[in-house]
């Protein structure tokens, strides 16, 4: 700590002189100190109150980073963790001082936040919350699938006069390089293994392979089918029935939507707030009616899952710990949002070697990268194992050296519309010669061996370089596929049929016999609980922990950098620049020491 705050007043110290908001960021940095140091005072609910769930929100696996948005003044997305709202709304459940729920709002997803199978977690939730016998309301204006997914639990769902569902189906839609590498002289040369390993196809095609297109269309009619069956059931439809809407509207209006009954009612926003004013005693009043927010009533929920927190005092040493994986797997240490070999290996071998620590949850939501990093972690689940149970929750994604650190687990869990699989391994390799040429440089070596600048980017391979890069590839997709049978109790042929790059929703893996069972986070724990023979006797432990208090505020001096002011541009210029951004700046976390990944395609973004 004490480092830490020299660093930071030299932070500080450097902003006032080539900022000159030296003032400002001294009331920031004091008012965030007012603001954490504030946080653990008890949060104001009235008996009769309605929980808010403001769908404005990113939701995510592990736990979010400090918000300091009130305090710079910007409009960065909330951020909420995924076990903090299920667990909100299931304690919400049993309240008495909670009459109801609302939902509104839009969901905005950021970074792997947000995915269909997180949603169904919120969405069980939801359904407990409402099979206690409380009224669960929603108001939409514009909602997507996403939020009409959610919404679609509601007793009572609302819908704006001028509002609309835009509910046309689901939609993957990747963008191709290739012409504009052509264009600019950029070579690619690739070396893969699975003929559904389409990952470097936007660097070598101009549109998707039959393989991929192949692959992508099962996967969205099972994603789809999963939510259509889900709104059906709530919403007393048939899936059929569903289907004729979405094919007949799409962009489904109000008197559409009524109609086909999507909704319950149309109403303005002020009708349903002096209903709710009513519904809470406050009817005509000028001060609105009585709620807590979701997130402030997270933060006194108490944890089903944590016996510690029912005011139970579970044994010494009775600890589960819940690992988050969620982000890209790079080599080394890792940067914010990623999954570093070197550092997470550390923490599992850490979590192995604590006796306090019973049995250890992994809680997966990546796309995969570095196959290296991958086998880095999955080295560490195999010694984990031996000595306690551990067991794999699969988030929105789990897929190639996502499933590749999952394969080990004892029981595997995993969401219908999970996204998963995706056994393959592939190479790529730039070489800039003709764009060098055409601006003038030129290139010359010297070497002592035939594969000594193998690894240059100043031309492109040869045959025989292309074959040792290919060898490599080859040898981890073996590697790869042989760990999958050997843990999953599998044939190896069968596991050969299966792999070749493609990926599964939950629901196709587990009748390959690629996860154990559909479920979520709760049943994961659960199990881990049972296998460690502790039962209701034990504490939850988190990892990443929590940010720190100097940790928070390093984030917040980071918030001043004029160099990040770009990231809150929005319109239809910020949006394309924001996607080939995302995308291209995937290729930073291409640092296997191999040059082999086992990832997921680029661009396999459902919307």
């Amino acid at each position: 700590m004490k480092n830490f705050f020299t660093s930071m007043l030299g932070a500080l110290v450097a902003l006032i002189i080539f900022t000159g908001g030296g003032l400002l960021l001294f009331i920031g940095f004091i008012g965030a100190i007012a603001a954490m140091s504030g946080e653990n005072k008890p949060v104001a609910m009235e008996r009769g109150s309605y929980l808010v769930f403001n769908l404005d929100a990113n939701i995510t696996d592990a736990p979010p980073r400090v918000d300091f948005s009130a305090l710079t003044n910007d409009n960065r997305l909330e951020t909420l963790q995924l076990r903090s709202v299920t667990r909100a709304l299931r304690a919400a459940a049993k309240d008495d001082r909670i009459a109801g729920l609302l939902m509104t709002g839009s969901l905005s997803s950021g970074g792997y936040g947000n995915g269909y199978a997180a949603l169904k977690e919120v969405r069980n939730a939801l359904e407990d919350f409402k099979a206690a016998g409380k009224p669960v309301k929603a108001y939409l204006t514009f909602a997507d699938k996403k939020d009409y997914y959610l919404a679609s639990v509601a007793n009572d769902l609302v819908l704006d006069p001028y509002g609309m569902i835009l509910l046309p189906g689901l939609a993957s839609e990747p963008m191709f390089y290739a012409g504009a590498f052509e264009k600019f002289g950029i070579g690619i040369q690739v070396t893969r293994v699975g003929k559904y390993k389409s990952y470097v196809e936007p660097f070598t095609r101009k549109n998707m392979s039959p393989e991929n297109r192949e692959e992508v269309q099962k996967l969205l009619d099972d994603v789809w089918g999963s939510l259509v069956a889900d709104i059906a059931q709530s919403r007393g439809l048939t899936p059929a029935a569903l289907q004729a809407t979405v094919d007949a509207e799409g962009l489904v209006r109000a008197e559409a939507a009524k109609t086909a009954k999507l909704v319950d009612r149309i109403a303005y926003r002020d009708e349903v707030i002096d209903e709710l004013k009513a519904k809470t005693g406050r009817k005509g009043a000028k001060e609105a009616f009585k709620q807590i927010s979701l997130a402030a009533y997270a933060k006194i929920a108490p944890d089903r899952m944590d016996t510690s927190k029912h005011g139970v005092t579970p044994t010494r040493g009775q600890n589960i710990a819940l690992v988050y994986a969620e982000g890209a797997i790079v080599d080394g240490e890792g940067d914010v949002g990623e999954i570093g070999g070197t550092k997470f290996a550390r923490e599992l071998r850490q979590l192995r070697q604590n006796d306090s620590i019973k049995a250890i949850v992994l809680r997966v939501n990546s796309p995969g990268g570095s196959a290296t990093a991958s086998e880095a972690i999955q080295r560490e689940i195999r010694l984990a194992r031996k000595v306690k149970p551990v067991i794999v929750s699969m988030g929105s994604y789990a897929a190639s050296g996502g499933y590749w650190i999952s394969a080990y687990g004892d029981r595997i869990f995993a969401e219908p519309t999970t996204i998963t699989g995706s056994i393959g391994v592939f190479g790529i390799q730039f070489d800039v010669q003709k764009l060098a040429n055409n601006l003038g440089f030129t290139f010359d070596s010297v070497k002592t061996g035939k594969f000594a600048d193998a690894l240059t980017i100043s031309r492109p391979k040869t045959d025989e370089e292309l074959a040792v890069f290919q060898r490599m590839v080859d040898w981890i997709y073996g590697e790869f596929v042989g760990k999958v049978a050997d843990a999953r109790h599998l044939k190896l042929d069968f596991v050969k049929e299966i792999a070749q790059g493609r990926v599964w929703s939950g629901t196709e893996a587990k009748k390959l016999g690629l996860v154990d069972e559909i479920g979520g986070l709760d049943a994961a724990v659960k199990y881990a609980a049972e296998k460690a023979g502790l039962g209701t006797n034990y504490r939850l432990v988190e990892y990443p922990r929590k940010k720190e208090f100097g940790e928070a505020i390093a984030e917040m001096i980071e918030r001043f950098n004029p160099q990040n002011a770009h990231a809150q541009s929005t319109g239809i210029v910020a949006e394309i620049t924001k996607r080939l951004e995302a995308e291209l700046g995937v290729l930073k976390t291409f640092n296997d020491p191999q040059g082999v990944y086992a990832r997921l395609p680029m661009e396999l973004a459902i919307h």
